[in-house]
């Protein structure tokens, strides 16, 4: 379990980013942390990962809280994807990328090739090995990232903005894929976005606003808050909104048929 408890980070006297931010992450659980620029959310993430060290509060990992010393070890358990792709890339080709990650773990070679061949497998990007990074879409290059967290068998994926540069079928791809690491694999998941069809899919979602967690819960339940989402310059996902709207109006909401097919479609999505 990952457990925030009265996160305070200042920049400087003036630039205070996190302000008494406190919450927590179970074992198998997928948590949005959502927000509009500059609400704090990117800054979570260097702190989760020990980039930056908090001007107050902890961050406690089992039990365990994160500090200069254990940082490296706690490190192991966690990977991170980023919101450029572009930025992730180490080595010249899919297959060097991967197995950076690895050599830094000490992993001898012959297991090495065989966890390359099979996460870059299973993500769909086998074929792919000998490629180098600008031959690759910016889903794929997203995919190559979260095969090496994969590899290096971290029990913890956050994922920064890692769907906001993408175009909209790398988006699906990414989001699909984020859905079978919690399904498939009970990999620890926090997805720092302002994508709301993204934040729709997992366990909880948590709500910041300069620097502030606003809200806090259930997707179905923060997506009833309309205004603390358009305060925080946040909106519905289009499938809630259309059953939102829907319910609005008298006559619409006496056609049985057209809201259950609303519903059905804002759950599907």
């Amino acid at each position: 379990m990952i457990e925030v408890k009265n996160l305070k980070f200042a920049y400087n006297e003036q630039d205070i980013a996190l302000r008494d931010v406190s919450f927590d992450v179970k074992d198998g659980e997928w948590v949005s942390i959502i927000g509009h620029n500059g609400s704090g959310k990117s800054t979570i993430a260097k702190l989760l990962t020990g980039l930056i060290a908090p001007t107050e509060g902890s961050i406690l990992y089992d039990g365990v809280e994160l500090n200069e010393k254990n940082v490296d070890e706690i490190r192991k358990r966690i990977g991170i994807v980023f919101q450029n792709p572009d930025n992730q890339f180490v080595g010249y080709n899919v297959k060097y990328d991967i197995a950076f990650g690895l050599e830094n773990h000490q992993v001898p070679r012959e297991e090495m090739i065989k966890l390359i061949n099979e996460y870059t497998e299973l993500v769909d990007m086998k074929d792919y090995l000998e490629r180098e990074p600008e031959s690759l879409s910016g889903g794929q290059k997203q995919r190559v990232a979260i095969a090496g967290i994969l590899a290096l068998n971290c029990d913890i994926v956050i994922l920064d903005e890692a769907t906001s540069m993408l175009d909209p079928e790398g988006v699906e791809e990414i989001t699909k894929l984020i859905s079978e690491l919690k399904s498939k694999y009970n990999k620890t998941l926090i997805t720092i976005t302002h994508d709301l069809n993204l934040a729709m899919k997992s366990d909880r979602i948590i709500v910041l606003r300069q620097g502030k967690k606003i809200s806090e819960g259930l997707p179905e339940e923060i997506f009833k808050q309309r205004d603390i989402l358009l305060s925080s310059n946040l909106d519905m996902p289009f499938s809630q909104k259309a059953f939102y709207l829907a319910s609005k109006d008298e006559e619409l909401l006496n056609n049985k048929e057209l809201m259950d097919a609303l519903w059905e479609y804002h759950f599907n999505m």
